[in-house]
């Protein structure tokens, strides 16, 4: 039988969410609606939770971190998103894009990158996708060549989600095309390099604050020691990290569909309708009901898939594609049901509600469509 105290949040972890919750409120939803309107960089966000060591738990405490656990990081990210998708990017993104290194990478590269993230001084962002290469990631045409003691990339990365803003970068490129994704290795590439460029902003549905751009890496020269890991071995370190970083998706997800659970509750209380509260009326209660069960279902297969990670289980691939893809699914139907229940009201920007909604879409497309989480849970059936 399982260990379920392992998937349990402990006292610490508690007091780190009622932390983050208060910060939560109070530094980053005054401007949650702002930065969605003004599709901005939260950086009043980015202030508070670097302020308060929240911005990037998971870095190891070897390397000036705070060294939080799976689950902690989870928190985090729930809490954040709670009130701010966009703001959640922040720790969730800076886990993503130095995961690699942190995994596969030496020990001198650790010290290097993971030292100035800690601080706050830099973020990290994750390259893999591509024009051409989104759900077919193998599929990369990002080229590193040797020369000499460097290596040159070239090429596009797509849909990087804080570029621009980021400091490092984890790029996924191809330095033997003809072994396919044993012929894909990583590297660190900093935003300061020559040949490093960005494209405009995507406009896009939600999480509008966090600015999704293209890389471009042009004639980019960089050491070789900024190889992460072995060369040909940056396909399996990627996805590898997905299966610790899907999980920070579902948090994401987890958040929003709180606070639009919070919402909602507190509105159909203050809504009156033929003379009473529309909370009292036994359609919304059923709604509320569902709305509530779906959220907690992914919030427990979230937080043990979150115990697998800190663990790194056996069968931690088929938990964090489907914690990934439960969570994110049912945040998209307790926001849309959220909508519903303000009515037309929940249908303007003047309530949370409808940012919830666009903000939740995004968690069933990212780090792997629901489609391909279901193709590798098929394929890791425990």
């Amino acid at each position: 039988m399982p260990d379920f105290d392992l998937y349990r949040p402990s006292e610490e972890h508690d007091m780190l969410r009622d932390t983050v919750r208060s910060l939560a409120e109070a530094k980053i939803a005054p401007y949650a609606a702002a930065v969605d309107e003004e599709a901005r960089f939260p950086q009043e966000a980015l202030d508070a939770l670097v302020s308060s060591d929240l911005h990037a738990v998971h870095v190891p405490e070897t390397y000036g971190g705070a060294g939080a656990d799976a689950l902690a990081t989870v928190i985090v990210i729930e809490e954040v998103a709670r009130v701010c998708a966009s703001s959640s990017l922040i720790p969730a993104v800076n886990k993503l894009g130095s995961l690699p290194v942190i995994l596969s990478g030496g020990e001198d590269l650790k010290k290097k990158y993971l030292g100035p993230l800690a601080k706050g001084d830099a973020m990290f962002s994750y390259c893999l996708s591509e024009p051409d290469a989104g759900s077919d990631a193998a599929g990369m045409k990002t080229k590193a060549v040797r020369d000499g003691d460097h290596y040159i990339l070239n090429g596009v990365k797509r849909w990087i989600t804080n570029a621009g803003v980021s400091e490092y970068y984890t790029v996924m490129a191809v330095t033997d095309p003809e072994k396919r994704s044993k012929g894909i290795s990583a590297f660190v590439v900093e935003r300061s390099d020559e040949g490093v460029s960005f494209g405009a902003p995507e406009k896009k549905l939600g999480i509008k604050g966090s600015p999704t751009r293209e890389v471009y890496l042009d004639n980019v020269r960089i050491p070789a020691d900024r190889m992460i890991g072995a060369e040909g071995t940056g396909f399996a370190t990627a996805m590898k990290t997905l299966d610790h970083t899907r999980i920070t998706i579902a948090a994401q997800a987890l958040g929003i569909a709180q606070g639009a659970l919070d919402y909602a509750k507190g509105y159909v209380q203050e809504r009156k309708q033929f003379g009473k509260p529309i909370a009292d009326f036994q359609g919304v209660q059923f709604m509320l009901a569902d709305m509530a069960m779906k959220l907690e279902a992914a919030r427990q297969l979230t937080y043990a898939a979150a115990a697998k990670s800190e663990r790194v289980d056996g069968d931690l691939t088929f938990f964090g594609a489907a914690a990934k893809c439960y969570a994110s699914d049912a945040a998209m139907e307790i926001t849309t049901d959220a909508v519903q229940l303000l009515g037309g009201y929940g249908y303007t920007r003047d309530y949370p509600v409808e940012r919830m909604m666009r903000d939740a879409k995004i968690t069933q497309i990212y780090e792997g469509t629901n489609q391909v989480q279901r193709i590798v849970m098929a394929r890791n059936l425990p």
